[in-house]
């Protein structure tokens, strides 16, 4: 008997609640883009569905059918099946899907019926999920927006974090934007962006926030790319732009890019942390040399390097006289151009404080 279908009228809900999602695609189909929700539980791992693949281009479809039946059989399927059933347990919102909820997931839905589970499946598979995020991205583009600028520094993603509506970009890119943001646990994929921020943007319109509150970004953070018609809105979108003081920005950044980003690789553990944490700021530095100019990279990147000395000795004060030194000497200076641009969209100005109370009068 078949398992029963979920069909795209109930997508919403269902990405909204984050219930869970059985992902029975091939772990190389999983890495290229899946659900935050979702885990990869193959009917066929990937080198038997290449396997199968091949069958079908020479055999055709009966014959990859039989292959497929043939390498999943007896304690192996059973195995699977098992994992299957043990997740549906602990998860009973568990749903299932494959690439077009053809029939891999049909297959996996109807053994876990045999053996006891129900899980539906996705009318539609990945695909058809895919496809409803995307429009959801798309049509968040029409909604109102209010970005949350300012210099380096200003610390305007804990300020987001405060407000009703916002969309930290930011975390969903696991990146904080610039070339110093790489984060330790690395980058999702530029599909793993889009959908995480899709299902964000989804919680928000079902929770009725008059409109979306978003740090003032460039298109790109890190290795993702904000959607081209979402990015077009927020560069047209009214801007309150947060005011600091330089010495409060350069400790906010020694505070995150420093003591917080070297505790990041210590939890990622390795051989050696500091050394991953010191060749992960130096390449970042040197990612600007161009930028910057050699004279003026040599000089940081020598400051950078006595600062390392000295964390590793306990004090990693030094670090602010390099970064105070890169703010003035650049960020600034680049980020005041930008909002040149934007002037006249500015909204409102004020202190950390200031912008926070009238971004929560907003919304």
């Amino acid at each position: 008997m078949a398992a029963e279908l979920v069909p795209e009228s109930e997508f919403g809900e269902l990405l909204s609640r984050g219930v869970p999602f059985i992902d029975v695609r091939a772990e190389v189909e999983f890495a290229k883009g899946a659900f935050p929700t979702s885990v990869n539980l193959p009917i066929l791992n990937s080198e038997e569905r290449a396997a199968v693949g091949t069958t079908y281009k020479q055999q055709g479809q009966d014959a990859a059918i039989e292959l497929g039946h043939r390498l999943v059989s007896g304690e192996l399927k059973a195995a699977r099946v098992d994992a299957w059933c043990d997740f549906a347990r602990a998860h009973p919102d568990t749903r299932v899907y494959c690439w077009r909820g053809g029939m891999r997931s049909n297959l996996a839905g109807q053994w876990m019926r045999e053996a006891g589970v129900e899980a539906p499946v996705i009318q539609g598979g990945f695909k058809a999920l895919r496809r409803f995020l995307i429009n959801e991205i798309e049509a968040a583009a029409a909604r109102p927006m209010l970005r949350i600028g300012g210099r380096t520094g200003c610390d305007k993603t804990s300020l987001l974090a405060r407000l009703s509506g916002a969309v930290d970009l930011e975390a969903h890119a696991n990146h904080r934007g610039s070339s110093f943001g790489r984060r330790a646990s690395g980058v999702p994929t530029q599909m793993n962006f889009e959908n995480a921020l899709a299902i964000d943007l989804l919680r928000h319109r079902r929770a009725g926030h008059r409109q979306l509150l978003l740090e003032d970004e460039s298109r790109r953070i890190g290795a993702v790319g904000i959607p081209l018609e979402f990015f077009n809105a927020m560069q047209q979108s009214p801007m309150a732009v947060v005011e600091r003081p330089l010495a409060e920005r350069v400790e906010v950044i020694r505070r995150d890019y420093i003591v917080g980003l070297y505790a990041e690789f210590c939890q990622l553990g390795g051989d050696d942390p500091f050394a991953a944490f010191s060749e992960h700021l130096l390449a970042a530095l040197a990612r600007l040399r161009k930028r910057l100019g050699m004279e003026r990279y040599q000089r940081l990147d020598a400051m950078l390097r006595s600062a390392l000395t000295a964390q590793q000795r306990g004090d990693d004060s030094e670090h602010s006289q390099w970064i105070r030194c890169l703010l003035e000497e650049y960020y600034d200076s680049q980020y005041d151009y930008q909002l040149r641009q934007f002037e006249q969209l500015v909204v409102f100005r004020g202190n950390w404080q200031e912008v926070l109370e009238w971004a929560q009068a907003q919304n």
